[in-house]
């Protein structure tokens, strides 16, 4: 269990870094779709697709050096480290898998077909858990069975994915050729705006694991409350990443048509959604905050120590959600440089300042930092929004990406 959760974790923090793929993918089809352009539909998925699956090909081949500078920042045993490495060979080879559905679920956000990547997340993780209780239980693989339940449930959501992106082409009346493949100069545009996505990524995973590895420094009981409360997190961002899709499709899509109307209501009807989301959360975490931390943990000491720092979490739902409604924003105009940008900021000028101010505080400091990070984010983005329309900013550069 050990070495399964170790190179996770490593898997988690390696396609998290390439999940660029799936939100530079969306705000490309979506602005095609608005211009009703069958062709581009087709060339960004072609191309993302075959940049993803390039990508995965060479993680498979630099899997060694990987596996060799990652496995020891974990500081695991050497019987853990081991199965971590059992684990890892194996799994690796779904990274193709993994990161062209990245594509195709981007492709599907950006055409307004959400059932898609619902499916394709339902199908990989039914099977996988079908398959781990076949092959870990039930014919006693152990580790080599955990990986090889994932790659294989990974495929079958690929498969089902390609389907169903082949049904959605089937009646356009267009074709894949070679010229969009070779079309150098998209795909240059391709890669510098994925570029950005990738570096607002690393500063973001950057974040995350200084704050993990400062929690840690105050001992295990903080590192177990921390985990507790971030997981928690991820259930927020989730919940708010719903409207902020919605927003990616729909504002790209205005962009697309040059509906500036059709684009401030968009984004209005969806920040008053995520910000009504924002709202819920928050009173539900304010209600029931403490009976879920109970349920997560039997630990008492764990629990206790999670509660100390949950008002951090019930306030961040409504800290947090302009960021996250924003992103969808951004990504839908596809001006992730501005993304970077604003993350940067609020990375270099805001949360380590903070951190370093108050890290006499301990723990409280760190959530303190973080909650003004987050804070940062959303407000840099506010200001960009309003300086893009107030100048026409959203429409002037629509061309670009044509």
């Amino acid at each position: 269990m050990g070495g399964v959760a170790v190179a996770a974790t490593l898997f988690s923090m390696i396609f998290w870094a390439f999940g660029f793929l799936r939100m530079g993918t969306t705000g490309l089809v979506a602005q095609a779709k608005g211009r009703n352009d069958s062709y581009a539909l087709r060339k960004w998925l072609l191309q993302s697709v075959v940049f993803a699956a390039v990508t995965g090909v060479l993680l498979i081949i630099c899997s060694p050096l990987i596996l060799h500078v990652a496995l020891p920042f974990f500081e695991a045993s050497g019987v853990v480290a081991r199965q971590a490495e059992i684990y890892f060979q194996t799994r690796i080879f779904s990274a193709p898998a993994v990161l062209i559905n990245y594509a195709l679920i981007g492709w599907l956000i950006g055409m307004q077909k959400p059932k898609g990547p619902l499916l394709i997340l339902v199908l990989g993780n039914a099977v996988n858990i079908v398959l781990d209780l076949l092959f870990v239980l039930g014919l006693g693989w152990a580790t080599q069975g955990a990986a090889m339940a994932t790659v294989i449930a990974d495929y079958l959501a690929l498969a089902l994915g390609l389907l169903m992106v082949r049904r959605i082409l089937a009646h356009d009346g267009s074709q894949f050729s070679r010229e969009m493949v070779f079309d150098i100069a998209a795909f240059r545009r391709l890669i510098m705006l994925n570029r950005h996505l990738f570096v607002r990524t690393l500063c973001l995973l950057s974040v995350q694991a200084f704050f993990t590895a400062q929690g840690a420094r105050l001992g295990d009981e903080v590192l177990a409350a921390n985990a507790l409360l971030l997981n928690l997190m991820v259930l927020i961002s989730n919940g708010l990443d719903g409207f902020a899709h919605a927003a990616e499709a729909l504002t790209g899509e205005s962009i697309g048509k040059g509906d500036r109307r059709q684009f401030h209501q968009v984004v209005k009807v969806t920040g008053w959604c995520s910000l009504i989301c924002g709202g819920l959360f928050c009173l539900f975490l304010g209600l029931g905050g403490n009976s879920l931390l109970g349920w997560l943990t039997n630990i008492p000491e764990v629990a206790e120590q999670a509660s100390v720092y949950l008002p951090w979490l019930i306030a961040m739902p409504l800290i947090a959600v302009w960021c996250f409604w924003l992103d969808g924003v951004f990504i839908g105009a596809v001006r992730t440089d501005m993304m970077q940008n604003t993350m940067l900021i609020a990375v270099v000028i805001v949360f380590l300042p903070v951190w370093f101010l108050f890290r006499d505080l301990g723990n409280q400091g760190l959530w303190l930092a973080y909650t003004v990070f987050m804070a940062a984010r959303g407000l840099g983005l506010i200001w960009v929004y309003r300086h893009f329309s107030k100048n026409d900013v959203w429409f002037a550069a629509r061309h670009e990406f044509i």
